[in-house]
């Protein structure tokens, strides 16, 4: 069984780490099932699982993107990261052209680029979070590693493929949901 499709950036190994870190500290566990993680399409029909898999590690054999923290973002109820890297909404705007007509409209929505850190939090919880890390942050470089494809699962996230940039190849997948 098949479900929609998913497209994310793959974070470098410290930057994950870091960020996943972030995410089980300050996300409700109850709510947590997934890891840190970029999104760059919510729902892409399976029907196009080879193409997309193929547009995929064409736009990885691009360099590495140049990516940066580039601020604080409140969400109502959580806060995230934004990502500054026009390389990879390059990359992104390649893949939306190609299946245009099959985007949801989230998908066909203008792209904010963000790495959540805390979600479904209240609102008081939230905003004490942002004024927590308000007056240390400063941007920072982020490295993204490649491009993966998941099946959604109405949860936990099914990996298919993954691409590393500057090479196109078949990189390994960390596992996109909390195990325990």
């Amino acid at each position: 069984m098949t479900g929609p499709i998913i497209v994310s950036a793959l974070l470098g190994d410290a930057d994950f780490k870091r960020l996943d870190a972030e995410r089980r500290t300050h996300f409700p566990p109850e709510r947590n099932q997934l890891r840190a993680h970029l999104t760059l399409f919510h729902h892409l029909p399976p029907s196009i699982c080879d193409e997309l898999l193929g547009r995929l590690q064409q736009e990885t054999r691009s360099p590495t993107p140049k990516a940066t923290l580039s601020a604080l973002m409140m969400l109502g109820y959580g806060v995230a990261y934004l990502i500054d890297s026009p390389a990879l909404e390059e990359a992104r705007g390649n893949l939306a052209e190609a299946f245009q007509g099959m985007l949801t409209p989230q998908d066909q929505a203008q792209w904010r680029p963000h790495v959540t850190i805390q979600n479904k939090a209240k609102p008081a919880v939230a905003k004490a979070l942002y004024a927590s890390l308000t007056p240390t942050f400063a941007p920072q470089p982020l490295e993204v590693a490649g491009l993966a494809a998941y099946y959604y699962r109405g949860g936990p996230w099914e990996p298919i493929a993954a691409y590393r940039f500057g090479s196109g190849h078949p990189m390994k997948m960390p596992p996109p949901f909390i195990t325990g």
